[in-house]
């Protein structure tokens, strides 16, 4: 069994320059990289898109799609426009804007504030940490 790494926090705008390799290259600037494929990310839910098994999110850096919404446990309480929710899982694709297919979703409405103020920050840390 091999162990995945945990997962890399990111923006959306990060993932929307990503190159593909072995996974997906992310530039951190100052001309680092990290390899991703299980990302954490932070947003507003802008869109449900239950026949199409799909959220539309929004962070600081742009709007990313989610996949695969109906299938998580517990993820229905974050399936409503206006709710700030993380999402944890596999990039599926990059571009036209980034696509990820969830494995974990929570609800984070809220503190939404807090949450909203320190995820640039708490990505920033991570990513310094990593690379």
């Amino acid at each position: 069994m091999c162990k995945r790494p945990p997962p890399v926090k990111v923006l959306s705008g990060q993932l929307r320059t990503a190159d593909r390799g072995d996974g997906w290259l992310i530039r951190l600037g100052r001309g680092r990289s990290l390899l991703v494929s299980l990302v954490w990310m932070q947003g507003t839910v802008l869109e449900v898109q239950l026949d199409r098994n799909a959220v539309l999110l929004m962070d600081e850096t742009g709007t990313f799609a989610v996949q695969g919404v109906n299938n998580i446990p517990k993820g229905k309480p974050c399936l409503s426009q206006g709710k700030y929710v993380m999402v944890m899982g596999v990039i599926q694709a990059v571009s036209p804007e980034p696509v990820i297919r969830a494995v974990k979703m929570a609800d984070l409405s809220e503190l939404a504030v807090l949450h909203r103020r320190m995820w640039k920050l708490e990505v920033e840390d991570l990513q310094q940490v990593l690379a």
